[in-house]
């Protein structure tokens, strides 16, 4: 079974979220189970060729009704998966950033959907590969599924399956009708598509014409069939909902093992850390040059610093939490300037517990997830998640709001007899919510200190693989080509 993942971002090649950390391990895990997954997106301007052993594999000339496009297709091998590369000036090969904004990236990801198809042909014609099932990912390749579906006319594409997986529906490429006319792409008529007015939305348009779809979490599939989580995309979402199945994402758990990571001090396990984990602890403090104390509870943040984080939460409730308790807070991210200046103030408020980074820095975030003890996840949605995953990996206990994939990953805390969770849960989006929940798991960090450790026994032998996850996904492409193979 061949499949082609078509997406922005990999991991780590180009990361701006989660959808890398998807693309840059669930092909892995296909191939493990027997698929030939292979990648391909877009060569940005600031990869490295030489960093990760890039090398040309073959170019062509693209027709488009704005002239001919030279298209460049480079690749490597990353974790034993087959990575494609695709340049062509100007719309990918000069950039500093994955992204540059509504006017520039939305031709250009129109122009990666149709070069997805070509690269994908012209691997047939020179080595005999072809996929059997496109899988697109987010707006960026959310034209992909009708062009292969018009183009199902043609013998050589009339058995070719699409998934189209929603990584956040809130992104959706609005208004590219202008683009795709001048570039000749004809129109989608779909008629859900077209009575819901969305026949210039990219996500939509993906939506309407993929053979199946998916999310990245259970929750995260029923919460997008509403008005409050569907972005206008509610209405149509309702009329596929048969074909639409929510799979929780994994994490890459060799890559992320407290067992064996580098770049932490100390090595752990389920097992050991209760004995092991502290020195981690230590070096956090150290390293940001905090107070070096074993008492002192430690509240950790790695994140975009956006609304949909809560951000706008966070902020309120640690001032009033760092002004009242002997606490220790530590945090790593960035977003918009508002809330990159929020999060500085509050640290410079509290200079002598508090510590944010601006920026990202991946050996410091693996710093925090090892040395925190609680990890701050407030966010207002939440498709899936992966912070909350790595917190429990490595035996911080993750304080969520009940949504998406947050909630289908951490067990609140029951401090009766039934002795069960994960983590520390709360539903209202309010200041005094998050607040008191954070009140609350300091005192059960304080006071009940065995039931602390076996919530982190039990975070750190939860299973967050890909292996059940990529099952699912293997079952989901066995049906789509069972689909296509009866329609032909």
């Amino acid at each position: 079974m061949n499949i082609f993942f078509v997406s922005a971002e990999a991991d780590p090649f180009a990361k701006t979220g989660g959808l890398a950390d998807v693309v840059g391990s669930l092909p892995k895990a296909l191939r493990q189970q027997g698929l030939d997954a292979r990648v391909i997106m877009p060569l940005y301007g600031f990869l490295d060729y030489h960093r990760y052993n890039l090398s040309h594999l073959f170019s062509f000339q693209f027709p488009r009704t704005v002239g001919n496009a030279d298209v460049h297709v480079h690749t490597t091998i990353h974790d034993g998966v087959p990575i494609y590369f695709v340049q062509s000036w100007p719309s990918f090969g000069i950039e500093g950033e994955v992204y540059g904004g509504w006017d520039w990236d939305t031709p250009r990801f129109i122009f990666f959907s149709q070069v997805a198809m070509a690269v994908a042909w012209e691997l047939k014609v020179r080595t005999g590969w072809f996929p059997d099932i496109f899988h697109a990912h987010d707006w960026h390749t959310g034209l992909l599924p009708f062009l292969i579906d018009i183009s199902r006319g043609d013998p050589n594409w009339a058995n070719v399956g699409t998934m189209m997986t929603i990584h956040n529906i809130a992104y959706q490429g609005d208004y590219a009708g202008g683009w795709m006319y001048e570039l000749g792409i004809p129109g989608r008529h779909q008629p859900d598509l077209v009575y819901q007015n969305k026949s210039d939305n990219l996500l939509g348009i993906g939506l309407a014409y993929a053979d199946l779809i998916t999310t990245v979490s259970p929750s995260y599939a029923v919460e997008i069939q509403y008005p409050h989580m569907g972005y206008g995309l509610d209405g149509l979402i309702r009329t596929r909902v048969s074909d639409l199945c929510g799979i929780l994402n994994g994490i890459d758990t060799e890559q992320f093992d407290p067992a064996t990571d580098p770049r932490i001090v100390a090595h752990y396990d389920a097992n050991t850390f209760a004995e092991q984990r502290g020195d981690n602890k230590r070096e956090l403090q150290a390293n940001v040059h905090l107070p070096i104390r074993k008492d002192v509870p430690i509240i950790g943040l790695v994140s975009r610093l956006e609304w949909q984080k809560g951000i706008d939460l966070v902020v309120p409730a640690l001032r009033r939490l760092l002004a009242d308790e002997d606490v220790q807070f530590v945090g790593l991210g960035s977003g918009s300037a508002h809330y990159n200046y929020e999060m500085s103030q509050l640290a410079d408020e509290f200079e002598w517990r508090a510590r944010m980074h601006i920026g990202y820095n991946a050996e410091m975030a693996q710093r925090i997830y090892a040395g925190c003890d609680l990890f701050l996840m407030p966010s207002y949605f939440e498709p899936c998640g992966i912070g909350q995953m790595l917190a429990m990996r490595y035996g911080a206990l993750p304080l969520v709001r009940e949504t998406g994939g947050l909630a289908d990953t951490v067990t609140n805390y029951d401090n009766g007899p039934a002795d069960v969770g994960t983590g520390f849960v709360f539903n209202w989006t309010e200041t005094d919510a998050l607040y008191n929940t954070l009140r609350w798991a300091l005192d059960t960090y304080r006071n009940r200190k065995d039931a602390w450790q076996r919530m982190q026994e039990r975070a750190m032998r939860t299973d967050f693989s890909w292996a059940n996850s990529a099952r699912q996904y293997i079952n989901l492409y066995q049906t789509l080509i069972d689909r296509r193979g009866n329609a032909s």
